[in-house]
């Protein structure tokens, strides 16, 4: 499936930028703009099931199928958030970017606990203002305002699709190019023993202090300068 695309700055060296479940483009309305000012040309995706992308069978798989269909192989760089990280893990083999940056990425969904699971992951769909602030303290308000949008264009389908995932260990065997992961502060995905395991098999592997599941959103300026090495401005002329 060919995705919609959003893009900031321009030129040959390109960047890539993956959102997580719920989100669309307009997570990284701060990372975009960032970016382009070092010299990137800068594309982000809507996933399938988001934002302005079609519809249909929901897969980590079709995911990683459609991010190789809609972006240039060979990108400097590729920014995977969440289930967007997933995706890239599974489509870094093909996308071939230089470096790869994986943003509290999903490669480990907790077994169901008592009354929660992908149901009640689907269920967010109908969230508040207010239920979004209180989660999510550290947000601008205009991304509480993002956040109401995309919700309204998701497709909770893609929730329920993980069910499958639950309990799993997706992390991967070996980073296929150069690859930083950022666990959230802390984070209920890469848990202090994953990152050691990441760190054991060849990822860098850099915390963002006290940040959320979303540390672009919750500590933007953390964020970039977790990226220090990773980001390279362009060369002077």
């Amino acid at each position: 499936m060919q995705l919609h695309t959003q893009t900031w700055g321009e030129g040959d060296r390109f960047a890539l930028l993956i959102h997580g479940i719920m989100a669309d483009h307009r997570t990284w309305r701060r990372v975009g703009p960032a970016l382009a000012d070092r010299g990137y040309h800068v594309i982000a995706v809507d996933l399938r099931g988001h934002g302005a992308s079609g519809r249909g069978e929901y897969s980590p798989r079709h995911y990683a199928d459609d991010v190789v269909e809609t972006l240039p192989a060979g990108a400097e760089l590729a920014i995977g958030h969440s289930l967007g990280g997933l995706a890239l893990s599974l489509a870094v083999d093909r996308l071939k970017p230089r470096r790869a940056v994986f943003s509290d990425p999903a490669w480990h969904l907790a077994a169901p606990a008592e009354g929660f699971g992908p149901e009640l992951l689907a269920q967010f769909k109908t969230a508040t203002g207010a239920e979004i602030r209180a989660m999510n303290p550290r947000w601008e308000e205009v991304d509480v305002a993002i956040e109401l949008e995309t919700l309204a264009l998701w497709d909770a389908g893609t929730a329920l699709s993980l069910a499958p995932l639950l309990g799993a260990d997706l992390m991967p065997a070996a980073p296929v190019v150069p690859s930083l992961v950022q666990p959230a502060d802390p984070s209920t995905l890469i848990t202090p023993e994953r990152a050691r395991t990441l760190t054991s098999r060849g990822f860098e592997v850099r915390s963002v202090s006290g940040a959320g599941h979303t540390i672009h959103r919750d500590d933007f300026d953390g964020f970039m300068a977790s990226l220090e090495g990773w980001v390279q401005d362009a060369p002077a002329h």
